[in-house]
């Protein structure tokens, strides 16, 4: 257990490759309870939506999911997070846990120019709600029997509101955090502890198990999804971070002009994931050299994946460097390792 964001949070039950290698071949279930939700709601929340988030709101129809960011003005990202349509007049904003006060804040501050009322129409709800994770290739399959509503048939990225596990109002949505499918299960802190033993029961046949935040990072890892607070932050644009598909330059939101700037005069830096060719770890704030051995960045995550034991990482290098095949070098312990600039996700198709 080690705090996180003010929650005692598992880090690992089993241990790390264990619970990896669970998720990706069966399914396991994470406790991320401990993130935030905010309700938007009236005629403005649309409008309110598309002013601070990077992507197309509108594009969303009811039942579907949307992943975006909250911007700054000067092109930095707030937070990324989860945009959830229930109707014209309806969202949920799920943002990460770190996070909850400071996005309300920012949020706040946009509040009154759409006409919304902070705690009437733009709520913080984080309190009322619990989130469980059930991720893995076999996750719909153990659900199906706890609903009615057929699971299998579930675009990607699409929700439902439903009696689950004899529980009203739970919000099944098909997105997760690990790239082996599965779905998230929204529901009334109240009713947590009743959903756990159900999901876990549900499961047990098909051999679940509980997930740490340990499992999490190596996951998301594999699959070369962005974590706030190493790929993503307030000095770091979506445009460098690879997500120039979820930023919308078309429409008008917080910090468009920076980002048609930085367009313009083009990218000094980007995001690329790397694979190590010599044997070592890439940790977090190790440096990056090319090929020369002149300090051409810094890496933000890395890792030794549970599944093919290769040493794998992402982190940001000077723009000229990010086309995939490039050597670089990870300085590890005073030694520069060869390393090769790599399209994630690491993960084969096959797993």
């Amino acid at each position: 257990m080690a705090v996180f964001a003010g929650y005692n949070m598992p880090i690992e039950y089993t241990g790390i490759n264990d619970e990896h290698l669970c998720v990706c071949r069966k399914l396991g279930v994470f406790d991320v309870s401990h993130m935030g939700e905010f309700w938007v709601l009236g005629r403005q929340a649309l409008p309110f939506i598309q002013h601070i988030t990077c992507n197309d709101a509108a594009a969303l129809a009811d039942g579907k999911v949307q992943y975006s960011c909250l911007m700054h003005e000067g092109g930095g990202v707030v937070d990324d997070l989860l945009v959830y349509r229930f109707s014209a007049e309806k969202y949920l904003l799920v943002v990460n846990a770190s996070n909850i006060d400071k996005d309300f804040a920012e949020a706040s501050r946009h509040a009154a120019r759409f006409g919304l009322t902070v705690g009437v129409d733009l709520i913080n709800a984080s309190e009322d709600f619990a989130l469980l994770a059930v991720q893995g290739p076999l996750a719909l399959a153990a659900m199906q029997p706890l609903c009615a509503a057929p699971l299998g048939s579930m675009p990607y990225y699409t929700f439902k509101e439903l009696r689950f596990a004899g529980i009203e109002g739970v919000m099944l949505s098909t997105t997760g955090y690990t790239g082996a499918g599965g779905c998230e299960l929204y529901v009334r802190s109240a009713d947590a502890p009743a959903l756990w033993e159900a999901v876990m029961e549900a499961g047990r046949a098909l051999g679940v198990q509980p997930i740490g935040l340990g499992a999490r990072d190596t996951l998301r890892l594999e699959m070369g999804f962005c974590l706030y607070g190493h790929e993503l932050s307030d000095h770091t644009t979506p445009l460098e971070a690879g997500l120039g598909w979820i930023t919308k330059l078309s429409k008008d939101f917080v910090g468009r002009d920076a980002l048609l700037r930085q367009k313009e005069a083009g990218l000094s830096r980007q995001l690329v994931g790397f694979a190590l060719q010599d044997r070592g770890v890439a940790r977090a704030g190790y440096e990056i050299y090319d090929s020369r051995q002149r300090r051409v960045g810094e890496v933000t995550s890395g890792t030794v994946s549970p599944l093919t034991k290769a040493s794998i990482g992402m982190g940001y290098v000077e723009a000229a460097l990010a086309p995939v095949g490039t050597p670089i070098f990870i300085k590890v312990r005073d030694k520069l390792l060869a390393a090769e600039v790599a399209k994630p996700p690491f993960r084969p198709r096959s797993a």
